[in-house]
């Protein structure tokens, strides 16, 4: 027994002594598939407070043969497995906490040389090394599996530091992947290897040096998923046993929506995933806020109590067109699509606002809905620090567009054409462009004012109808809304808008939202005299079709 090598299973134990111990020794019967198969090479990330370090602590004491675990295991709900006892106690454990080497002043390579020689020394207990292969972390692990018979399992807690802590140190981190592919790409002397962070694996432009790592993330936990935190049973368990409110921890802890192994694509090439007939949902809880309000019997936000709003602020705060908008929709409660594939899995490089939401998944800020690929926010407790993150004086223009644009909406169904134009007035005066130079860039600026509409509506902009083009067309998500078709004229009165609608029968494109249909004519005139009463430069019409 070490401090790498085989560790004690006195953390294990410590879960097991605590007040609240949620049984997940079934995960073990699923790593048990993979242990000496091709797939036996797991990235596990989650976020903070998502209890990484004590699953860790549990395949510790599973795996790892100097001491006899089996009581600790036989009354688990593991037990119910077959062969749940395959491999208990079968193994060479070693397990790295890698924040432990990671120490100021000192280089990846020097830290990773340091962890070598630390387990290098505790391995010469089971077999004696030359003094020049004692830098041989690879060579020595195979004298000791052919000597002692046993295979290793590898356990590395807080992976991803190298990423998080030395963000810029671009070398370093290259160093450091080199170094886990050498340690552990195609050796024998392994049954299996378990990292755990908050990041999935990372990547340069689309390759990664450890692409024999399946990846079980936030965005897709696989078999894994009622693993990743407390389901909805547990934690109704939980409040029946404390006395809590389950509705009044649901409204606070709730949100995290995953999917297990059942989630396939269509085979017509849409964007969004379908279910296998097999798949099973899972509504996942933080577990350490679960914990805490359990032990204190106060619902409240425990998020900020282990991590600052800062963390999240620095990110929404990013210059990305769009993204102050889409965190203020958020906060209405909107989800919004996004793309991942460019993410690189890590914690600097953003080339999008795609990005900056793909981060905030892994990180727990938002929920991510596999099936429709839309992140949202997933609960009170994470809303309360979006709004502790956007206080400041930089976001009021952003929250008041917001309002606006849902008045502005509000105002198009209702028929108030006045408001709808003064609206548009004041959304205009709030710009930076005072003026239009095109239809185009009027287009531009009414699809701004209106986004909230993106939440109720799918926006087809320039339609073909057949005789002519409609500038902008917006189809209801939900079918009780009308449909909106939105002509533009630059310098033309608002009357020739609503003529050209008439003339080319653009509504007849949309017969099937007859009677649910709103026509809306828009004009701009920049020459407007600003000394006639009830001045505006925007006028619109609006009619039911």
């Amino acid at each position: 027994m070490g401090i790498y090598l085989n560790p004690s299973n006195a953390l294990f134990l410590n879960a097991l002594n605590s007040q609240i111990f949620v049984d997940k020794t079934p995960m073990i019967s699923e790593l048990n598939l993979l242990v000496n198969t091709q797939q036996r090479y797991l990235c596990v990330s989650r976020p903070r407070r998502f209890g990484k370090s004590m699953a860790a602590s549990m395949l510790c004491a599973y795996y790892g043969c100097t001491e006899d675990n089996r009581p600790l295991f036989s009354d688990k709900n593991l037990a119910q497995c077959s062969d749940w006892d395959k491999y208990l106690g079968k193994f060479n454990v070693i397990r790295v906490v890698m924040t432990e080497f990671l120490q100021t002043g000192r280089s990846v390579e020097e830290s990773m040389r340091k962890m070598s020689r630390r387990i290098v020394k505790e391995l010469s207990t089971l077999h004696s090394f030359d003094p020049e292969d004692e830098d041989d972390l690879p060579y020595c692990l195979e004298i000791c599996a052919q000597e002692t018979g046993k295979q290793f399992v590898f356990i590395i807690d807080e992976w991803d530091a190298v990423f998080r802590e030395l963000e810029n140190d671009i070398p370093g981190q290259k160093y450091y992947l080199d170094f886990l592919r050498n340690l552990f790409k195609d050796r024998a002397y392994l049954a299996l290897v378990y990292m755990t962070g908050i990041l999935p694996v990372k990547k340069y432009g689309k390759h990664s040096a450890l692409n024999m790592f399946s990846e079980y993330s936030m965005v897709s936990p696989r078999q894994l998923a009622p693993f990743t935190g407390f389901t909805a049973d547990e934690v109704h368990s939980l409040c029946h046993v404390f006395g809590m409110s389950y509705p009044s921890i649901k409204n606070w802890y709730d949100g995290y929506t995953v999917y297990d192994s059942g989630i396939v694509n269509k085979s017509d090439g849409a964007s969004h995933a379908s279910l296998h007939s097999s798949a099973k949902q899972y509504h996942l809880y933080a577990p350490l806020s679960v914990v805490n309000a359990m032990l204190f019997g106060q619902i409240q936000n425990y998020w900020n109590a282990t991590e600052t709003f800062e963390a999240l602020a620095m990110y929404i705060r990013m210059v990305f067109d769009g993204l102050k908008e889409i965190v203020a929709r958020l906060m209405d409660g909107a989800r919004i699509p996004v793309v991942m594939d460019n993410y690189q899995n890590d914690m600097t490089t953003f080339n999008s606002k795609d990005d900056v939401l793909t981060l905030l998944i892994h990180l727990g800020y938002l929920g991510y809905d596999q099936l429709t690929g839309e992140v949202f926010i997933p609960n009170r407790e994470i809303l309360d620090v979006f709004k502790s993150s956007t206080r400041g004086p930089q976001w009021a223009s952003t929250m008041r567009a917001l309002r606006n644009s849902q008045e502005l909406l509000e105002a198009t169904w209702a028929g108030d054409a006045e408001t709808v134009a003064g609206l548009l007035e004041a959304a205009h005066d709030s710009t930076g462009n005072r003026t239009y130079n095109s239809e185009a860039a009027l287009s531009y600026a009414v699809q701004l004012a209106y986004y909230k509409a993106q939440d109720e509506y799918t926006l087809l902009p320039e339609v073909d109808t057949g005789r002519g083009y409609a500038d902008l067309i917006y189809i209801p998500k939900n079918p009780t809304r009308p449909a909106l078709l939105v002509e533009l004229k630059y310098r033309q009165d608002v009357d020739s808008a609503m003529e050209q609608i008439k003339r080319q029968k653009y509504p007849a494109r949309l017969e099937h939202y007859k009677g649910n249909l709103i026509l809306v004519g828009i004009s701009y005139d920049r020459d407007a005299n600003p000394a006639a009463p009830n001045f505006k430069h925007h006028s619109c019409q609006l009619l039911r079709a």
